[in-house]
């Protein structure tokens, strides 16, 4: 008999974010799983919902791709899309429609709580209010850390015995093929900073680029990669120099030549319910600094450094650190490409199989072993 599932798309629709790629290679992975009729796919039929607009998901062989209904946003995902589904729904981007109870739903953090000033007030009354009534309405709630899990008890949307911890993975940054644009050949080098670029206040660039005089009596740049300069200067106090070259947005490619022929990452975020820029870098063997707070020791294990992220200072030496010892920067290349590799799509989407088998009363199976999930994502 065929158990049917289906994916919320509403992601779509949306910019991707650390959010919305989560989603991405979770679907990718899956789609491979069931291709490859494993035994909790065998009898699966899986279909991925979207509102209409434009998508870009592609190369999938084993999901049927369907787009419904007339409207997009929070309508359609809790008027069109429980209308439509057929059998248990898989939510993967923090919200679903609360009428579905057999729904298995990613809440990735709870940052509009933790650090409020970093979300407009519709966006914090919305998430306030929805997240906590899908936490109880939802079969089974996954997150993707340890750190994550603790804040959704903590802030009261679940109860430990409904959560689950489904992570990230790093296979899709083993795709990207690094090549240098004339603009990143021009900044990259080991005397450059890497800083993905946000006016959120709790990614915390400010702190980065208050350093900027002492890094540049050092001898070392800063690269800003995302956020235009314009959009950072209008949330922090800053002056500019001639050691920060904004970059802007860059392709996957550049980006990955660009962290491999630099100096580091530098990442100092206050909070961050898993930290998947660090964890790219990593699998790419770039060294990584980044802050002691949140999500982030546990992602980085001992393949990183750490600094607070209300201590310039700290920063400082560690940049200072990496500059001086090449034996460092091979250690930490070495030892973040291992961590990196702990984290797996494939092992994840094997995962939410395994909760959907679950949901469904099949009978239990003996977990995949690493070394299938690992010939499974070859």
């Amino acid at each position: 008999m065929t158990r049917h599932w289906t994916i919320n798309g509403r992601f779509l629709a949306q910019p991707t974010t650390g959010v919305q790629r989560y989603a991405r290679e979770i679907i990718s992975a899956l789609d491979g799983l069931l291709a490859d009729r494993g035994p909790l796919a065998r009898d699966l039929a899986v279909e991925l919902l979207a509102p209409p607009g434009p998508h870009d998901l592609a190369g999938l062989s084993a999901i049927d791709v369907r787009t419904v209904g007339s409207f997009g946003g929070h309508a359609w995902e809790q008027a069109v899309l429980p209308a439509r589904l057929r059998g248990g729904l898989l939510s993967l981007c923090n919200t679903g429609p609360l009428s579905v109870r057999r729904h298995i739903l990613c809440i990735h953090d709870v940052n509009t709580r933790i650090c409020p000033q970093s979300y407009s007030l519709p966006f914090r009354l919305l998430y306030r209010t929805l997240v906590p009534a899908l936490g109880k309405t939802a079969l089974k709630i996954t997150t993707v850390s340890q750190y994550s899990a603790g804040e959704l008890m903590r802030h009261g949307v679940s109860s430990a015995s409904k959560i689950e911890v489904i992570g990230n993975g790093h296979e899709h940054s083993l795709r990207w093929v690094p090549r240098h644009s004339d603009r990143t050949r021009a900044v990259a080098g080991p005397r450059t900073i890497v800083v993905l670029g946000s006016s959120i206040p709790h990614k915390n660039i400010g702190l980065i680029l208050g350093l900027q005089d002492r890094l540049g009596s050092a001898g070392l740049q800063v690269a800003v990669v995302g956020a235009s300069a314009s959009r950072v200067f209008s949330r922090i106090d800053y002056k500019n120099a001639p050691n920060v070259v904004w970059l802007g947005r860059t392709s996957d490619a550049e980006l990955a030549a660009l962290l491999q022929d630099s100096l580091c990452l530098a990442f100092p975020s206050l909070v961050e319910g898993f930290g998947l820029p660090p964890l790219e870098a990593m699998s790419l063997g770039c060294p990584v600094v980044m802050s002691d707070r949140a999500s982030l020791p546990e992602i980085g294990g001992d393949a990183v450094l750490y600094a607070s992220p209300d201590n310039a200072n700290a920063w400082f030496d560690c940049f200072m650190r990496l500059q001086q010892n090449e034996g460092l920067r091979r250690d930490l290349s070495s030892r973040g490409r291992a961590r990196a590799a702990r984290y797996s799509w494939t092992a994840s989407a094997q995962r939410y199989l395994e909760l959907m088998a679950r949901a469904d009363g099949v009978p239990e199976v003996a977990p995949c072993r690493l070394e299938d999930i690992e010939r499974l994502a070859t």
